[in-house]
């Protein structure tokens, strides 16, 4: 097994995953809010660090980025003009840890003006009004930042074998999952929305054209253990019954998506080449069975210092 896929058990941690998916939230809706909009929201989202999780520059005063230190457990905001803040991940509620964010961005130069409520969670409170004391497990915390390093690594390698249109690997703080997403080039149906706390014409947006998209999520209510998933929109017929790679990945009916648990990867012999069977395998079935043109879309996967012949795709 290796060290590197640490043990990120859900239940043991499930109170404070709920508050840092609160936490990240408020940071995005920021960004969100001072950002300009690029297809599929892809402006709103976080990115995977060497020490957490960064919103990379953000357009706002003279230009802001605000980090979560996973390691020493702080929210670390930077300006380009100089100016610094930050705060500790600690014990506190959602409607603290909001009010001091408000504050960190004052002292940024910046605006702390958002939206002030959760997407993508049915019946959540305002952000200001959710004064329930939140625990903070920061060993808990470190170790999935720990596994998000090593999935983002595998993932970034496998988008590296598309010529087509890809999205980064980046991570979606409304339903708090690391993913990366495939374009076969075509238009998709208009998506029928009902995603929780979501405009639809937000969700309809981000499904304008067919993918293939993958990722990983530390466990929720749909799924109350960390794994790795894979959807096709539109899914085409025959989707569900193929047979994914590797021994323990499935088709999950109620969630319409391919699984395949975190802890079958951490186990196996080989946990990288295991992950990406997976992104391959149901790749594959969405490209196959959706009729994509996948000779002119896929390349030879990257390697350091290496350009892509020309006599590839």
């Amino acid at each position: 097994m290796s060290a590197n896929w640490t043990d990120i058990p859900y239940d043991a941690w499930r109170d404070t995953c709920s508050a840092l998916h609160l936490y990240t939230q408020i940071v995005g809706k920021y960004k969100l809010a001072r950002t300009p909009w690029l297809n599929h929201s892809w402006h709103a989202t976080l990115y995977v660090s060497a020490r957490g999780l960064t919103t990379s520059l953000i357009p706002d005063a003279n230009g802001v980025e605000i980090e979560f230190d996973l390691l020493d457990h702080r929210v670390v905001g930077s300006a380009a003009d100089g100016r610094k803040a930050h705060f500790a991940l600690a014990p506190m509620s959602v409607a603290q840890f909001h009010a001091n964010f408000l504050d960190l961005v004052v002292q940024l130069g910046g605006k702390p003006e958002f939206h002030g409520r959760p997407n993508e969670i049915p019946n959540a409170l305002p952000f200001q009004d959710d004064h329930e004391a939140r625990p903070y497990d920061a060993d808990a915390v470190t170790r999935f930042f720990q596994a998000l390093v090593t999935v983002c690594c595998v993932l970034e390698r496998f988008r590296t074998g598309y010529i087509g249109k890809v999205s980064p690997v980046h991570f979606f703080w409304g339903s708090f999952d690391l993913a990366v997403t495939r374009f076969s080039g075509r238009s998709a149906p208009l998506h029928p929305g009902g995603v929780p706390a979501l405009p639809d014409e937000v969700t309809r947006e981000a499904y304008s054209h067919e993918v293939s998209s993958a990722g990983f999520w530390p466990g929720g209510p749909t799924a109350a253990f960390p794994a790795f998933y894979s959807y096709a929109y539109p899914a085409p017929e025959g989707f569900s019954t193929i047979t994914p790679l590797p021994s323990g990945a499935y088709f999950d009916d109620k969630l319409g998506e391919f699984i395949l648990p975190y802890e079958r990867v951490r186990a196996s012999n080989d946990p990288e080449r295991a992950l990406m069977d997976f992104l391959e395998s149901t790749y594959r079935a969405a490209a196959d069975l959706g009729g994509w043109d996948r000779t002119a879309l896929e390349c030879r996967g990257g390697e350091p210092l290496t350009p892509r012949p020309l006599d590839q795709p």
